[in-house]
């Protein structure tokens, strides 16, 4: 049965306060902090449940309640017509019973009804919209109210007690708000209708640690639950702010996962709803889409994040009800919602097509399958869809290899924060090996190449100078965190350092060796997309300088340039080589990883 938003709402209480007025209701010990951070978030105006006092004014399922009584007068309904209530928040007023029923009993004139509190954070209220669209689909009901809500401001008010920038973070970034859509299993009888084409909710838990989280640690012991006197600075949210660029390149491999499978095209959506906490992130994302050739044109974008801050779970459909009621849709207008939740890397997407009830068009399986066909690579050069295919490819391959390195001793370590200095030493040697020896090899693939290729021999001739002294920096950082320079200096190559070095010299020396790209593809986005991040965790796992991880600092702000050249030479790789290029990035993928299994 087809799934139709009929009906949209909000709640966003008090007037729009601007940064200073905010900073009054919430206390301001660190100006200085927080003037940098409203700088680099965008937002200007935010709604906040505290009065001038700082007094909290409302409950947030109050918030809840006064959304939904929106969302159901905007379609024109009684709830007493509701047969499903899903509510998704960060932090209910209550910790027991769960959310969705305090909201349902905040309804004036309400009947028995199906209810669900999902739990998490920003994307809690896109699981709470998937199951209620289930629950239609199935023929349980006709009808069902979804709300995400937030009351997030009482507990950033300032306390005593130790504070940083992650923390500070969330107190200049969060609002206060409520908003809420109605599902039906048919659209309106007059205006336009969203029709619900797909869901898609994904977690990566299994491979990531907690990066937003309340309530202590997830240790025995160490719960909000167990002191005998309660910390009220345990509920407090805190989020790993370093953590948050992982976040959104595993969103965009997700994306390209779902252009993959065919359900969903960026040359076909007409309106992209995205989340994200910080105006400054936005470019992050951007900049991701454009590298992986998968950018929706940004004049399709639309958010709020300036005018009513980050509202959480409420966010997508705050945003979504303010583009709803100043028409910005036509019949036709695909939309597409996406949120990534970084609580322990959640991601939802929705796409919807606006119709009428006359015309609801076909099936929303028919609509994937006609529109978005695989288009062979070009005979000589790359179209812009051929070009996407190769990296939708070499995407894949990444997500592979990412996945793997995860499970890597050496990477889980540094990851969960166990890593020893004795552990960062044995990496570098392991690196060292390898390193050593890239230069050589992009300066054997130059020579391979024809005066035809003369883009791809240039570009590795200026890439062997770029690299050929970088074993250098690995050695000084061995040095600065206590190791002998002979010890890393005769030092063997491990069994994946050896296969992976003899590989890609045999690669580099067949003639026209454009398939290395592949090889490329993998070690400079270890570079461009991990290094950084790990150089960041073993400086504050074991308080090491920036001279102490030059190494990986240098990859991680350096290779972005050569992304960008890779990103261009990709575009001029033709039919005959696609396929080598994504088998080079296959074999180099699974010999780097098993390099690092073997660093223990």
């Amino acid at each position: 049965m087809t799934v139709f938003l009929t009906g949209c709402g909000a709640y966003l209480p008090g007037e729009p306060l601007d940064n200073d007025e905010v900073a009054r209701r919430l206390g301001d010990p660190l100006p200085g902090l927080r003037k940098r951070i409203m700088a680099a978030n965008g937002i200007r105006t935010r709604h906040l449940a505290l009065d001038e006092n700082g007094t909290v004014t409302m409950l947030n399922e109050e918030l809840a309640a006064e959304a939904v009584v929106a969302a159901l007068k905007d379609r024109g309904l009684a709830i007493g017509e509701v047969g499903m209530l899903a509510a998704g928040t960060t932090q209910g007023d209550l910790l027991v019973p769960g959310f969705a029923s305090m909201v349902h009993g905040r309804l004036d004139d309400a009947g028995p009804m199906e209810v669900l509190s999902s739990g998490g954070v920003c994307a809690s209220s896109m699981a709470a919209f998937t199951a209620a669209a289930r629950a239609i689909e199935a023929g349980d009901h006709d009808t069902a109210v979804i709300v995400g809500s937030e009351l997030v401001s009482r507990s950033l008010r300032a306390r005593e007690g130790s504070r940083n920038a992650d923390t500070e973070f969330l107190r200049w970034t969060l609002s206060d708000g409520a908003a809420a859509v109605v599902l039906q299993n048919a659209p309106r009888p007059q205006g336009l209708s969203l029709r619900l084409d797909w869901t898609h909710l994904v977690s990566y838990a299994h491979e990531r640690p907690v990066c937003m989280s309340a309530g202590g640690s997830p240790t025995a012991g160490d719960t909000w639950l167990d002191p005998v006197t309660p910390d009220v600075r345990l509920v407090q949210l805190r989020q790993e702010v370093a953590m948050l660029p992982d976040l959104f390149r595993t969103g965009v491999h997700e994306f390209a996962k779902l252009i993959r499978e065919g359900k969903v095209s960026p040359s076909k959506v007409d309106h992209l709803l995205c989340h994200y906490s910080a105006e400054r992130f936005r470019g992050d994302i951007v900049g991701l889409l454009k590298a992986a050739n998968l950018m929706i044109d940004e004049d399709r974008w639309f958010t709020n994040l300036h005018t009513r801050g980050n509202t959480g779970a409420a966010s997508i459909f705050v945003m979504l009800e303010e583009a709803w009621h100043a028409e910005r849709f036509r019949e036709g207008d695909r939309i597409l919602l996406v949120v990534p939740e970084s609580g322990r890397f959640s991601f939802a997407f929705a796409h919807l097509t606006c119709v009428t009830a006359t015309q609801t068009g076909p099936e929303p399986a028919a609509v994937v399958v006609a529109e978005h066909k695989a288009t062979a690579p070009a005979a000589h050069g790359q179209d812009g869809a051929s070009t996407q295919r190769l990296v939708l490819d070499l995407a894949q391959v990444w997500e592979d290899f990412e996945r793997r390195l995860r499970r890597a001793p050496i990477v889980r370590r540094i990851e969960s924060g166990t890593a020893s200095v004795e552990d960062y030493r044995r990496l570098l040697v392991h690196l060292r090996q390898q390193v050593v020896e890239g230069g050589r090899w992009i300066s054997r693939a130059a020579s391979n190449f024809s005066v035809e290729l003369f883009d791809f021999r240039s570009a590795a001739i200026k890439h062997a100078a770029d690299e050929h002294k970088d074993y250098r920096l690995l050695e000084r950082d061995f040095v600065a965190v206590g190791g002998e320079l002979s010890e890393i200096q005769h030092s063997h190559k491990n069994a994946g350092s050896e296969a992976l070095s003899a590989f890609i010299f045999q690669q580099a020396s067949l003639p026209d060796p454009v398939d290395l790209l592949g090889a490329m593809f993998i070690i400079e986005g270890l570079g461009n997309r991990l290094a950084l991040g790990w150089a960041r965790r073993l400086q504050e796992q074991l308080a090491l300088r920036d001279d102490q991880v030059s190494f990986l600092r240098y990859h991680g702000e350096a290779d972005e340039e050569h992304i960008g050249e890779l990103n261009h030479l990709l575009t001029l790789v033709t039919a005959q080589h696609h396929e080598r290029v994504v088998r080079t990035a296959q074999v180099v993928a699974r010999l780097y990883a098993l390099q690092l299994e073997e660093v223990n």
